[in-house]
């Protein structure tokens, strides 16, 4: 299954520059980890980073104007770093699979004229064995090059620092210009007619850039939790539906489907599911008149059983966490935001295990992103699972991986939880 590698924003809310794992100009780091967590007081960054995949993923969706709208963001002035003036950018460096080549992709989004945000640029790689990268997307301002199929061009070799923006916008003027494309095989001049949507929305749609699709379904695939307990306690229309929603309120729909199309495998999922929330005895469903399914948990202290409308908000979290897990198809990546809240904390480190063996399958697992700020999860995890945010004295966000202090390293070898070290301030900069 697909994975990132790692990820780069700049002048996005309080991230000003900040990077995880592996990046093209920055080759030689490791990738990111099948789970990683980022952990942080509060305050420091944690909710604009995972908004900051949730902006990318609404920008393929519906352009760059209406995601810097979208999800309460108040639009693109409020987005950008505070004091800043280049463009809010974002890059992205992944595998389509295990022994695929890494591909980068790097989009700058800017305001015009009239203060409405438009794409910039965009720029996509492919890694090859030689370290140069052959670039097959070169797009300024809606206008550049694309190279078909599994071409490109190493228009690199003679650019110093690999400055991305300023070789495409070189290269890209001049074809653009001249129109000349004898040079470059399997090229094609494009033009796109809305700068503010994402040349990957439309370019990936075309079966000519296999490389540019498979990016585009990857990206389509996110899944962003924003789920809400509330919402999974109403009760939707029947229809089974095969996954689960970014708010959790077709939470029936998918037990519907679940135990229509994986009946089997849905009361072994019930059963394993019961014995990781304490106080429940097995969970069933019941179906209605009207062919909807009503979840039904029975704790071990009662005779009757309880609905779904009637449990806690942390039953219904866990249940819909490990429901997404089971998944038979699931998200190629999974980003879910302080996961801790409303759960007993001797349920975290459960779910912490949980989510790590989901991300390990490398055929059929989700990658995992989380950002937390419980001990008790983070006492689950590994050092070079774990990303601290903190604040620099300019107020934008840094960060740094535990795994590069070598004292965190060796206190979690001799058997000390890496959540107890951050509560005691180990984790802090030093």
């Amino acid at each position: 299954m697909a994975k990132i590698e790692g990820f780069r924003v700049k002048n996005f809310k309080s991230l000003k520059d900040v990077a995880l794992g592996r990046l093209l100009t920055q080759h030689k780091n490791e990738p990111l980890t099948p789970m990683t967590a980022v952990i942080g007081k509060n305050g420091v960054g944690k909710s604009a980073l995972f908004d900051a995949f949730g902006f990318l993923a609404d920008a393929l969706k519906s352009g760059v104007e209406e995601a810097c709208d979208a999800r309460g963001r108040g639009g693109f002035e409020r987005l950008r770093a505070q004091g800043q003036t280049d463009p809010i950018e974002f890059e992205v460096h992944y595998k389509a699979s295990v022994n695929a080549r890494p591909i980068n992709y790097e989009v700058k989004i800017e305001a015009d004229e009239s203060g409405r945000p438009h794409v910039l640029s965009e720029v996509m790689d492919e890694e090859q064995e030689n370290e140069v990268p052959r670039c097959f997307l070169l797009l300024t301002k809606g206008r550049g090059v694309v190279w078909k199929g599994s071409q490109g061009s190493q228009v690199y070799e003679t650019a110093e620092g690999f400055n991305l923006l300023e070789v495409s916008k070189s290269l890209a003027r001049s074809i653009i210009k001249e129109k000349k494309l004898e040079e470059f095989k399997d090229a094609e001049f494009i033009e796109l007619e809305d700068r503010r949507k994402l040349g990957i929305a439309t370019l990936g749609a075309l079966k000519q850039h296999p490389r540019i699709a498979a990016f585009r379904q990857f990206v389509e695939g996110w899944y962003l939790s924003y789920f809400t307990p509330n919402a999974a306690r109403g009760l939707p229309l029947a229809g089974p539906q095969r996954h689960l929603n970014v708010h959790g309120d077709n939470l029936s729909n998918v037990v519907q489907f679940m135990e229509r199309e994986h009946s089997e495998r849905f009361q072994f999922m019930l059963k394993e599911i019961a014995k990781k929330i304490p106080g429940i005895d097995r969970i069933e469903t019941e179906r209605t008149a009207d062919d909807r399914l009503l979840l039904k948990f029975n704790d071990k202290g009662f005779q009757d059983p309880f609905y779904a409308q009637q449990m806690s908000d942390g039953t219904l979290k866990v249940f819909a966490y490990l429901l997404l897990l089971n998944d038979p198809t699931p998200p190629p990546f999974l980003c879910i935001e302080e996961p801790e809240n409303g759960l007993y904390h001797r349920l975290l480190e459960t779910l912490a295990h949980e989510f790590r063996e989901h991300a390990s399958h490398q055929e059929d697992g989700s990658q995992v992103f989380i950002t937390t700020h419980q001990p008790y999860f983070v006492n689950a995890l590994d050092p070079k699972e774990v990303w601290i945010l903190d604040k620099g004295e300019d107020g934008f966000s840094t960060i740094r991986q535990a795994s590069d202090d070598p004292v965190v390293n060796n206190m979690v070898a001799e058997g000390l939880p890496l959540g107890g070290l951050w509560y005691s301030d180990y984790l802090d900069a030093r």
